[in-house]
């Protein structure tokens, strides 16, 4: 039965070339990583340096990630700050390490120096709070006047009240880090470009499931889970949403996958949001039918102004573009769909969504300026429906930014219409 509903030959092509029933293997040189993380390293060296600060603190463990290739328990450290790590000026660093997960520093050249954490969250300390976030400061302090040749200026990405007090009242001067992360980031080499390649083709052997199951009787949650089992099947680390609708479940957009049964000829609509191998981001969005059936009329017509809607914007963008710019040659919106239209016409993409980020023109008075840089990665998105209607389409590519235009880096194929 598969065989026969699964005929676009062109969506067959994305499994793994030895067996659909066989994980993904990266072909991904060693020396590609090496050299990305060397890349990545220095990229925040130099916006420590830029920033005329000691240092930099990072707890978010996707600067962490970018900048020494570290990972621990990521997702479990977005709410339990137990990993931090700091970048000096002078080019020393300190992996400040879970009990007993020091081992996970071995072999990476990005670290000079490592150490057991002193973490001070309330799970962790209860009423030793105040005790051990004196204790840590005074560690981060005595670091600070060891690397930093008197300059006590702290760049810091995240941190608790208690630590910014804490570091305060010993004579830090605390620089909000978040513009240093971003910036670093927001370059990338040719060797995270072909790190991220490797995210993207794995993402898209996971579309492939999506679309093979695609099927009346499942529910959003069972053709959702393809996704998740390719992804960490091979070598993936998690996803970041769980955007994936079925007919009048698309309309509004941002509802989560749930237990609703699928139909055929119902809209299926999802945002992929994977972080993949090696930690990078594939972020893409497709929508077709399920049961694999023609479009009606009115799909037709949404999946049409969307796709409209990309293929334009795909072709204005280029290096040394303004935000400004771009949002007087983007594709207008008819008034008809911007009731449900997305919260942006595009944004950057890494390791995760990340800087810069553009609204679409009905919202353009609440954008900051940027110039649009060569290297940059970005995700140009539509999200297309009626208020009232009974669905949205939802699509979205991946692109990295050149001063001729753009390289799309997906290639699962958009539907015929």
């Amino acid at each position: 039965m598969l065989d026969a509903v699964f005929s676009d030959d062109r969506k067959k092509s994305y499994f793994n070339p030895e067996g659909k029933d066989k994980p993904m293997r990266s072909p991904v040189p060693h020396s590609v990583l090496v050299r990305a993380r060397d890349y990545r390293r220095q990229r925040m060296l130099d916006q420590v340096i830029k920033h005329d600060c000691a240092a930099i603190l990072m707890y978010d463990p996707l600067n962490i990630r970018y900048t020494f290739d570290l990972s621990n328990m990521q997702l479990w450290g977005t709410h339990n700050p137990f990993h931090y790590a700091m970048l000096f000026a002078d080019s020393h660093s300190i992996n400040f390490e879970y009990h007993s997960a020091e081992h996970l520093a071995d072999g990476l050249a990005t670290v000079r120096d490592i150490r057991p954490a002193k973490s001070w969250f309330y799970f962790s300390s209860g009423n030793r709070l105040n005790e051990r976030v004196n204790a840590w400061a005074d560690e981060v302090v005595d670091e600070l006047k060891a690397h930093g040749g008197g300059n006590m200026r702290l760049a810091v990405d995240k941190l608790e009240p208690m630590g910014t007090f804490a570091l305060a009242e010993r004579g830090v001067t605390i620089i909000e880090g978040q513009e240093l992360t971003e910036l670093a980031r927001e370059i990338k080499s040719a060797d995270e470009l072909e790190l991220m390649k490797w995210t993207i083709r794995v993402c898209e052997a996971g579309m492939a499931r999506i679309w093979e199951n695609s099927l009346p009787g499942k529910t959003e949650q069972e053709i959702w889970a393809e996704l998740h089992y390719e992804n960490i099947r091979s070598g993936g680390e998690w996803i970041e949403t769980r955007l994936l609708t079925i007919g009048e479940r698309t309309n509004p957009w941002f509802s989560e996958a749930s237990d609703f049964v699928a139909s055929e000829g119902d809209i299926i609509a999802f945002d992929t949001d994977l972080i993949g191998p090696y930690g990078y981001c594939a972020d893409l969005s497709r929508t077709w039918t399920i049961g694999h059936t023609k479009f009606d009329a009115k799909q037709h017509e949404l999946y049409s102004a969307a796709l409209e809607q990309i293929e334009h914007n795909c072709s204005i963008l280029k290096a040394g573009m303004t935000s400004r710019e771009f949002n007087e040659k983007s594709w207008q919106i008819p008034e008809k769909y911007q009731p449900c239209r997305y919260s942006v016409a595009l944004h950057g993409v890494g390791l995760c969504d990340e800087y810069p980020s553009l609204p679409l023109h009905p919202d353009f008075d609440r954008a900051y300026d940027f110039t649009f840089e060569e290297n940059s990665v970005v995700c140009v998105e539509s999200l297309i429906g009626e208020k009232g209607g009974k669905e949205c389409v939802k699509l979205e590519t991946q692109a990295v930014v050149t001063p001729d235009g753009i390289e799309v880096l997906d290639t699962f194929p958009w539907e015929d219409v």
